[in-house]
């Protein structure tokens, strides 16, 4: 049976907020899902398993006060170095959260425990093989990670990695990677993608953990304020420049180290605190606004750009 992608007519147009570290969190999710757009957040933006569940509380006591809202998420870590994995894993089983986006790791049974309770599954993936892997272990849709994206990005050109999955499987995408409008929602539809996921403009709204530093930066940045390197993390994302100089760490010296070089222990450390990450639609964000205003604007910015495609189509 098709998966519904209106899940049933909450969701105003085919768009999630991306979970994001250390930004999403019950607030900023509830706001979205209120305004008719998907949204969720990292299960490891909490820093204990404790938190987690005061979240995910507060997550059920929302939704249940809002009419209609479009469909929630948790962000699972499947990789081996998450300590938390089962405990988190346990208490969205438990509290029967409706959709779980896994990512960094191999899905091995979860993918089946969330499926006993009638949960769904989207998994990350960047590349081919990767969405053969989720495929064959039961994802319900796959998350392509494309160019672009912040946090954890991929490093493949989004036409060419649709095209490449698209080969491997008849799975519902969702694309990731630079996108931050309403006209890149439709325009990730036409490629084929069944829903666009937008992350970094919603960095500093209002809503979210993002501190005046962060939205400070965020606003003045572009894309070419960016600096992409596997260097602090050994996975590959796109780092503010200016918060690397800030922290003593020299962005010309990452660009020149090779694949698969890390720095120092000690400057590794900076990006949990004041070194920046974001996608390059870090351009578009101008200002400090609320979920709901964002949520507006880009639903209202599909409207238009589908009316003036159906326009050119008729011509």
């Amino acid at each position: 049976m098709a998966l519904d992608f209106t899940f049933g007519g909450t969701l105003k147009i085919p768009l999630c907020v991306a979970p994001m570290f250390l930004v999403s969190n019950p607030q900023m999710t509830l706001a979205a899902c209120s305004r008719g757009i998907m949204c969720g957040f990292p299960a490891h933006s909490t820093r204990t398993h404790a938190d987690f569940v005061h979240w995910l509380n507060e997550m059920e006591t929302g939704v249940a006060k809002l009419d209609a809202p479009a469909p929630w998420a948790i962000n699972l870590v499947l990789h081996r170095t998450n300590e938390r994995l089962e405990a988190d894993l346990a208490l969205c089983i438990e509290r029967k959260v409706p959709i779980v986006l896994t990512s960094k790791g191999a899905p091995n049974d979860v993918f089946a425990k969330i499926h006993d309770y009638g949960g769904l599954v989207f998994h990350d993936v960047a590349s081919a093989r990767h969405a053969e892997i989720a495929s064959e272990a039961g994802a319900d849709a796959l998350i392509a990670i494309s160019s672009g994206a912040g946090g954890k990005s991929g490093t493949v050109n989004p036409f060419a990695l649709l095209n490449e999955i698209r080969q491997v499987t008849e799975k519902p995408i969702i694309l990731a990677g630079g996108m931050s409008t309403g006209r890149d929602v439709l325009a990730a539809e036409v490629m084929g993608a069944r829903m666009a996921y937008i992350g970094t403009r919603f960095i500093a709204a209002s809503e979210s953990l993002s501190d005046a530093y962060t939205d400070q930066i965020m606003v003045e940045s572009s894309a070419k304020d960016l600096l992409f390197s596997t260097a602090l993390t050994g996975a590959p994302q796109h780092w503010v420049k200016s918060t690397l100089v800030e922290e003593g760490i020299n962005p010309d010296e990452l660009l020149s180290m090779r694949p698969g070089s890390r720095v120092k222990p000690t400057a590794a450390k900076a990006r949990h605190s004041r070194v920046k990450t974001a996608g390059q639609g870090i351009g578009m964000i101008r200002s400090v606004e609320t979920v709901g205003d964002l949520c507006d604007q880009i639903v209202a910015e599909y409207h238009n750009a589908k009316k003036e495609f159906s326009a050119q189509q008729s011509r």
